[in-house]
């Protein structure tokens, strides 16, 4: 198997990167390495956007660029194989400033100065993709940045500035050049990088990745980091061995089928977000308040799944859905409900040498719904306290079948089976809701933490049962994923 070191562009320049750690994040070579210190380490956890860079990738068709923004204090060193990485330092032409850094100017919106950086790079990648965006638009997209002093109002009115009468700035100028440096890029063999006995391997297909899951079953697999990173950044352990995700073409494809959509394991949320959106609007809202812009630009599906935390917000859903998930190992594949996949806390049936590969997700019939509430303190790049995801099917208000899954209930993510029993074949109404309401104490024994009492937690489940029973029965009006302080 031929192997290369790590190359790509920081700015217009191409890196080579050999003997670094591969637990060094993308900050920490910025820092450290290349001295650009625009960038800011603030909490090294993805929650302050001070961090904020913005990366440039190929599209589909090679012709064009798609940017993103992403915390670089989570992401390793070695995801910039193949990529142009621009940082702050990077967007200035000469001695003219770019104009999202002169609308931070003009609308006197930086004081103390340390987040402004973050939240320009923000801005760049709104603007990079929509030259004209609504207050909507960019709230959103600053969404995970914090800024302690300044205030927002006038952070928002600056990055609403329009770009769309602006002079091309360098990285337009120099698009094609571009271009044609990532694809030369894409052309070298699979990535790796060695320091300080850690080594970081990228193979471009599943054939290569099995393989070395053969070899090396106790390698770690990253795919967007945005977890595991932080047991590098936060708990500062080392990984041995890494083995990206990322690079692998078979798991970064998007299929919409007839029936169902299939998801590569290794597909970022900003990717197939808008897709699910259109299918299950309560879905599409509820993974965007997962993490912030930056996070799902790099966060996936398979590793929300994998990760098997109990308050995970994505399995909850799935496992009302009746999502399925696809693992292999070697040449050999199986396919099990995602609900089958965790055994308890932390634990998963997934065996030495496998991988998950894709996730298959059904598409709603008529008299389907599905309601999805996310509990948390935060409307935006918060952790759940409680996720509560029920699918019913309907019938002349009969219920013919229904599945409810919670987050943040038990060890797992976990089917409330008493509680569905209590409806399923029975009229949808408010005497059997409530029978419903005290399985739940049946099914779960909800612990206490630093989010919320197992009491606390007990009866916003039961509350939200009752919640999406009056929610159902009065279909007519639209409803949104809420948010519970």
């Amino acid at each position: 198997m031929t192997m290369s070191t790590v190359r790509f562009l920081l700015n217009n320049d191409v890196v080579t990167l050999e003997n670094i750690d591969p637990n060094f994040t993308v900050l920490q070579y910025l820092r450290q390495k290349q001295f650009n210190t625009g960038t800011k380490e603030g909490c090294c956890s993805g929650d302050c956007g001070a961090c904020t860079v913005v990366v440039a990738e190929l599209a589909d068709n090679k012709q064009d660029l798609d940017y993103k923004s992403i915390n670089s204090c989570i992401s390793f060193v070695g995801s910039l194989h193949g990529k142009q990485l621009i940082t702050v330092e990077d967007l200035k032409d000469g001695a003219q400033l770019h104009n999202v850094q002169q609308s931070i100017v003009d609308n006197h919106a930086s004081q103390c100065g340390f987040c402004t950086p973050g939240f320009v790079m923000s801005a760049f990648a709104l603007h990079k993709v929509n030259n004209k965006p609504s207050r909507a638009e960019v709230v959103e997209a600053l969404a995970g940045n914090l800024c302690r002093c300044t205030g927002y109002r006038s952070i928002i009115d600056a990055a609403m500035e329009t770009s769309e009468q602006a002079a091309p700035d360098s990285f337009a100028k120099h698009y094609e050049q571009t271009v044609q440096h990532l694809n030369e890029l894409k052309q070298t063999p699979s990535a790796m990088l060695s320091g300080n006995q850690h080594s970081y391997f990228a193979p471009k297909t599943i054939t290569e990745l099995a393989q070395r899951l053969l070899e090396q079953p106790s390698v770690t697999l990253v795919a967007g980091g945005t977890d595991l990173a932080l047991s590098v950044t936060q708990n500062l352990h080392t990984i041995d061995d890494l083995v990206y995700l990322g690079d692998v073409a078979e798991l970064r494809t998007v299929e919409d089928l007839d029936d169902q959509f299939v998801i590569g394991s290794a597909v970022p949320y900003n990717e197939f977000t808008p897709m699910l959106h259109d299918e299950y609007h309560e879905l599409g809202e509820m993974i965007e308040r997962i993490g912030s812009r930056q996070v799902r630009n790099n966060g996936t599906l398979g590793g929300n799944i994998g990760n098997a935390s109990p308050i995970g917000d994505m399995p909850p859903a799935l496992i009302a859905l009746g999502a399925e998930m696809t693992l292999q190992r070697g040449a050999v594949e199986r396919k099990i409900a995602v609900e089958d996949f965790f055994v308890a806390y932390k634990k998963t049936v997934i065996q030495p040498s496998e991988f998950i590969k894709q996730i298959y997700i059904p598409k709603a019939k008529p008299g389907q719904f599905l309601k999805l509430y996310k509990i948390s303190k935060r409307i935006d790049d918060d952790i759940s306290a409680v996720l509560a995801a029920f699918f019913i099917e309907l019938k002349d208000n009969l219920v013919i079948d229904i599945r409810i899954a919670f987050g943040g209930m038990a060890g797992t993510p976990m089917r409330a089976k008493l509680c569905e029993a209590a409806l399923l074949n029975k009229p949808f109404n408010q005497q059997n809701v409530i029978a419903a309401q005290q399985a739940l104490t049946l099914d779960y024994q909800p612990m206490s933490d630093v989010r919320a009492s197992d009491k606390y937690r007990m009866k916003l489940a039961q509350n939200l049962m009752q919640k999406c029973y009056l929610e159902l029965q009065n279909r007519t009006i639209e409803t949104r994923v809420v948010n519970y302080a």
